[in-house]
């Protein structure tokens, strides 16, 4: 009652009044204020203005044009995109690498920073924390000629494989299209999985360890604490994990793949992202490469929204966002 009050009285005040107190305000704190200019010119220079040029999504632009200049074409583009073969097959290769993140990726966050949680000693603790983090700093540039080299005929990987009598005859494992997904997948789980959980356990910390007293009390034992306490404390950014990688579905990491994918792979390598590069970039269509992250884009916002209208529901109708 009393916020609805408030609300309604807030409506009431004068624009002018609102204005005339930003302005105070601001003359008050302006010193914190001022702080946020640099990233609202950053957000204006860099995401407000490149808006203008999805124009071209409905134009024949070409590197001749300007963006008035060039001819307008209306929705043709995305006609083409309807019946591009290549464009289908990057989203089935998109789709499936994914939902293998999803599935897995996601989880094993979750796993990672509660094992991460639950070590006593301290010291340990901060070794796995270390290790964990590392793969994340190094560029996929890097991690990716690391995996070149080991799932080569003589890496790390068929030597390993031929010892345990897996394989009799090495293989190079990135040639094989058919495994692409699992290479992909896998290598991105092992880059990001310890970063992240810098959120769960930033979440966990902040846990009432009476909880887990009271829990011990009644003859819980550490996976009924977990289960019970740790997990349902998690939830709201477990949530909030979701959604974002649910609107990021249509989205795939392209250092990643213009590193890992070749020739031989290409099938089941070429995600949205690479395809959308190879069309504007390689073969200067700038036209129907913006059409296609446009369309994109529009999809990823409706998944976006979608999914946050589910765990609201599993929220007890709160948002998280």
């Amino acid at each position: 009652m009393k916020d609805s009050a408030s609300a309604k009285f807030t409506a009431k005040v004068p624009m002018g009044q609102r204005i005339r107190k930003f302005v105070t305000d601001f003359k008050n704190q302006w010193e914190l204020q001022s702080m946020i200019i640099p990233g609202i010119i950053f957000m204006i220079i860099f995401s407000y203005l490149p808006i203008y040029g999805l124009t071209i999504a409905f134009k024949n632009y070409t590197v001749i044009d300007t963006l008035d200049s060039a001819p307008w074409v209306g929705l043709d583009n995305f006609k083409i995109i309807l019946s591009d073969k290549y464009f289908w097959d990057s989203v089935v290769n998109t789709l499936g690498i994914s939902f293998l993140k999803l599935g897995i990726g996601f989880v094993i966050p979750i796993i990672l920073s509660i094992m991460i949680y639950e070590l006593n000693t301290g010291r340990f603790k901060k070794i796995v924390q270390t290790i964990s983090y590392l793969p994340h700093f190094l560029s996929w540039i890097v991690l990716g000629g690391m995996l070149i080299t080991w799932f080569s005929t003589s890496g790390l990987f068929n030597e390993l494989l031929m010892s345990f009598g897996i394989i009799k005859q090495p293989q190079n494992i990135l040639l094989d299209a058919g495994k692409y997904w699992w290479i992909a997948t896998l290598s991105d789980i092992w880059k990001e999985a310890g970063w992240g959980t810098i959120l769960y356990l930033a979440i966990m910390a902040k846990i009432d360890p009476t909880y887990y007293e009271a829990a011990k009390i009644d003859g819980a034992n550490r996976l009924k604490q977990i289960w019970h306490i740790t997990i349902p404390m998690m939830k709201t950014i477990i949530s909030l994990n979701l959604i974002l990688t649910v609107s990021g579905l249509l989205g795939s990491n392209l250092d990643q793949t213009l590193v890992l994918m070749n020739s031989q792979n290409r099938a089941k390598a070429e995600v949205i992202n690479s395809y959308v590069y190879r069309m504007g970039m390689t073969q200067g269509d700038f036209s129907y490469a913006t059409a296609v992250g446009l369309g994109v884009s529009i999809v990823s916002v409706i998944l976006l929204v979608v999914a946050n209208k589910v765990t609201s529901k599993l929220n007890d109708n709160q948002s998280v966002l």
